[in-house]
């Protein structure tokens, strides 16, 4: 259904501009004839009649459109994209200022179509004032309680290493698509946090709830949602969006039962994980009739936690992996130092310190496969003065992640995985502060350090107990972005052969 409503701009052109158009004309003139350069507004290009800049626009990659405007326009300019006025920030220099020095003007979220339908307003990454801080802050607070950052869940996360281990073992280095048994690992982390249980790999829960992420994944960063968050016209068409939120309905409808089941056995004395301390502060604040503590909130907190908690990390350590295939030589370096730190032992994140050519791979995994190019955008919070540039209140934001990832003066070789990028002449490991693939200041993500400790064991454990493997006999293996919101590698088979 997704792949059909997946319309390109020609379909657009042929079908849906003529009634646009006519719209334009009979109604909304003033709309598309404003100048935008009034208050010295960033330069960009040209724009059309209600379409304004969409004609120029890769609606599949739109990140590879704005880094090249960011080449003709500098790295502040604005596009037009439908009805809606974007201010596009390119370059580690201006993104790191807007981001982290101006951190309170572009602390604001966009109301965007799609996002508002699924959470209303509510939760974390695209709620707003008193309600995003407050609900940052529980979560963030809570989160720690049950181990983030701490002991007890790096412990979880071997122990979730070793099933995921032996289920690979169990395929006796067979081809094997990664996709869906990543994010059954990476998913029952978040899960045993929020809920303070792991599901079984053949649980069909955890299989429909792991399958409907993967697939809403995709389906976020289709060309038909994108025209629907910028073009309100195609509310009253056939869309993908439909598709999205029949999947978030079954969504809700798994943690409406799992709440349920918490709410009969609840007990203030031995919370379980995140969604009991939710439904005890719930409780202690049930008599005020402004508390951000209901039930909405809540579903939209579990929402976000299961979808980004599990579908980025699982995507890099996928990335990983097939850049351990395609590069051979890199795999090997990695084999040898994990053999001399660690030998049999199991990974901790003690060993990191000591392992700084894995720990330079990994961060040029997350920098290489630009996981979330577009960075979630932003919106001012007030009229300011940026790089000479008027953006009033409101402005919507674009700090475009891939620019800071593949920035030239910050990174010798952007377009080749280098993990050279992280290590100085003496082989240590570096810190670049153009790194940042978790975005920066107030709205960063705010399941870093639980990201981190999860690459790094994952990965540690997965390089110790294998060789990774192209399946078929061509010598130049492939490895490609899939389609979506947040940019996968392409499914594809490959074997896990267990080391000697």
């Amino acid at each position: 259904m997704g792949a059909a409503m997946d319309w390109s701009f020609s379909t657009l052109t042929l079908y849906i501009l003529p009634l646009l158009l006519l719209l334009y004309i009979l109604k909304s003139l003033k709309l598309w004839t404003s100048d935008t350069s009034a208050g010295n507004f960033p330069p960009g290009p040209p724009r059309l009649p209600v379409i304004g800049n969409l004609h120029m626009i890769n609606l599949k990659r739109p990140s590879e459109t704005l880094m090249k405007l960011s080449k003709k326009y500098g790295p502040v300019y604005s596009i037009q994209m439908g009805n809606v006025k974007m201010v596009v920030l390119s370059g580690y220099e201006t993104v790191k200022s807007a981001l982290v020095d101006y951190a309170d003007e572009f602390a604001e979220r966009p109301h965007i179509p799609i996002f508002e339908d699924i959470n209303e307003g509510f939760g974390i990454p695209f709620s707003h004032g008193e309600n995003w801080k407050i609900m940052r802050r529980f979560t963030l607070s809570k989160l720690r309680d049950f181990g983030m950052g701490k002991r007890t869940l790096e412990d979880r996360i071997i122990e979730e290493c070793g099933y995921f281990i032996k289920l690979l073992e169990s395929l006796e280095g067979k081809p094997t698509d990664l996709t869906i048994k990543m994010s059954f690992a990476i998913g029952n982390i978040i899960i045993s946090i929020i809920f303070g249980q792991r599901f079984d790999y053949q649980d069909p829960d955890l299989f429909k709830v792991m399958s409907i992420i993967d697939q809403n994944a995709g389906l976020f960063g289709s060309p038909s949602v994108t025209l629907y968050n910028v073009l309100p016209f195609f509310q009253y068409l056939p869309r993908t969006n439909i598709k999205i939120k029949k999947n978030i309905k079954e969504l809700l409808t798994f943690f409406k039962k799992k709440i349920a089941e918490h709410l009969k056995t609840l007990d203030k004395n031995d919370q379980r994980g995140f969604v009991d301390a939710f439904l005890i502060k719930q409780e202690e604040e049930k008599s005020d009739p402004n508390t951000y503590f209901h039930k909405k909130n809540l579903l939209s907190i579990l929402i976000t936690l299961f979808m980004a908690g599990t579908e980025t990390t699982s995507s890099t350590i996928r990335w990983a992996i097939l850049f351990m295939i395609q590069n051979p030589e890199i795999q090997k370096r990695v084999h040898d130092e994990i053999d001399k730190v660690i030998g049999s032992a199991v990974p901790r994140i003690d060993h990191r310190k000591d392992m700084p050519y894995t720990n330079a791979v990994i961060h040029e995994t997350q920098r290489r496969a630009n996981i979330v190019p577009m960075n979630l955008p932003r919106e001012t919070t007030k009229d300011i003065i940026f790089q000479g540039y008027y953006l009033p209140k409101g402005t919507y934001i674009i700090p475009l992640l891939e620019s800071v990832l593949h920035d030239r003066t910050q990174f010798e070789k952007p377009e080749s995985f280098h993990p050279e990028h992280f290590l100085d002449p003496e082989g240590q490991f570096v810190k670049k502060s153009a790194f940042m693939p978790f975005s920066a200041g107030r709205r960063a993500c705010a399941g870093e350090k639980l990201a981190r400790m999860e690459l790094f064991l994952f990965f540690t454990s997965l390089m110790q107990k294998f060789s990774f493997q192209s399946s078929t006999e061509m010598t130049d293996f492939f490895v490609k972005p899939a389609l979506g919101f947040t940019i996968s590698p392409v499914a594809q088979k490959i074997c896990c052969v267990p080391r000697i």
